[in-house]
């Protein structure tokens, strides 16, 4: 039986890190995917977004590792010429309740060490752009965008440089945990594989609690329930009235920051994700319904009353692996070790969306501190 040092379920961005951080320590890393190449899931269907760490509850998984991972992430792109833009954000307030929420945003996010938010006035705001409408607003400057799969190629790169390797259309059957590590199943385009394996990072995303139930001696109660949400995105035509994304106050009855203004690295402006859960399938659907334009263009008025429906067009959706059901309050990541499931050199990662991509590389760092803690 083939042997390994470890292996890490799922290619996508919070896995090729995982991958490359290991591969520095461990010799024989093997990275598997279902499909037929890296990150073609949520990893490759977001708004690239390096997030500055604003939102979420203080020492929370999801603040500590966005503040870590985006220090380390835009560090990262500039030794490696990854291409990126740190343009900033506003997150932009219509009325005095809302005014009100950004300050006790301004505090949270001085909490999680955001320090650099800075309060815009209506005229700064219109100084920025005539075609803002809004009461006042934060500016983010540390916010940015960056090219997800080169980041994504340089991830892999790296992780093959230290001796790692990929093996695509490869799913995963089961483990068993046994006293060197796990003997594994592998689907391999039809053909079984069994390997044995010291590690075992489950980083499935969508299917991350498929993969744990797989996993022998992994009980029932260590395994949250997952909700598929999927987020639309419409691309607009023309030059982009606004140099920042913009984004608006999240609204109280929606479980995301609300259908927001992005450019990607081609300068191509668009405006999502919305959010809407759905039911979970073997085969993700990500069509688009063209009836979905009027609720966008109704949400997207209220910070740029001139849009131009005409040059506003469906473009692509994503689903985030949440563990926030529609109706539940905030919910962190889930990165669980042997003291949550009792199993030593297994790591089960669940509920990794936004800010998954910005805080990747901190949460690689934070599962090679978690296997090193059960040595």
């Amino acid at each position: 039986m083939e042997k390994v040092d470890a292996v890490v379920v799922g290619a996508g961005v919070v896995g090729l890190a995982i991958a490359a951080r290991l591969s520095c320590k461990l010799s024989n890393v093997l990275i598997i995917d279902k499909h037929q190449g890296f990150g073609e899931e949520t990893s490759s269907r977001n708004s690239e977004v390096v997030h500055a760490g604003i939102y979420y509850p203080e020492q929370s998984l999801k603040a500590n590792l966005c503040f870590e991972g985006k220090l380390a992430l835009y560090e990262f792109c500039q030794k490696r010429t990854i291409p990126f833009k740190p343009l900033g954000k506003l997150i932009v307030a219509q009325n005095a309740d809302q005014q009100a929420y950004l300050a006790d945003l301004q505090l949270r996010a001085r909490n999680n060490g955001v320090e650099d938010l800075m309060w815009q006035s209506h005229r700064d705001l219109h100084r920025f752009s005539s075609e803002l409408k809004a009461s006042a607003g934060l500016l983010s400057p540390s916010t940015g965008i960056i090219d997800s799969h080169s980041y994504m190629q340089s991830l892999l790169a790296e992780a093959e440089s230290n001796g790692a390797s990929f093996a695509a259309n490869t799913q995963f059957r089961w483990a068993e945990p046994t006293d060197k590590g796990f003997n594994l199943s592998l689907d391999i385009d039809g053909d079984v594989m069994s390997l044995q394996s010291s590690y075992l990072i489950n980083s499935a995303g969508l299917y991350s609690t498929d993969v744990a139930q797989n996993i022998d001696g992994v009980g029932n109660g260590c395994i949250p329930e997952l909700h598929w949400c999927k987020g639309h995105y419409f691309s607009y035509s023309g030059k982009s009235p606004f140099s920042r994304l913009v984004y608006p106050v999240p609204e109280t009855n929606i479980t995301g920051l609300g259908i927001h203004a992005t450019v990607d690295m081609g300068g191509q402006l668009k405006f999502g994700p919305d959010t809407q859960y759905i039911s979970r399938s073997t085969i993700p659907d990500y069509s688009i319904d063209s009836n979905l334009k009027p609720k966008f263009l109704e949400a997207i008025r209220r910070y740029f009353p001139g849009i131009d429906a005409n040059k506003l067009q469906p473009s692509y959706s994503g689903i985030r692996p949440k563990l926030q059901g529609p109706k539940d309050s905030f919910e962190d990541f889930r990165i669980d070790g042997s003291k949550v499931h009792g199993i030593e050199g297994l790591i089960n990662l669940f509920g990794i969306e936004s800010p998954g991509l910005t805080a990747s590389l901190a949460i690689a760092k934070h599962v090679e501190a978690l296997l090193a803690e059960e040595k």
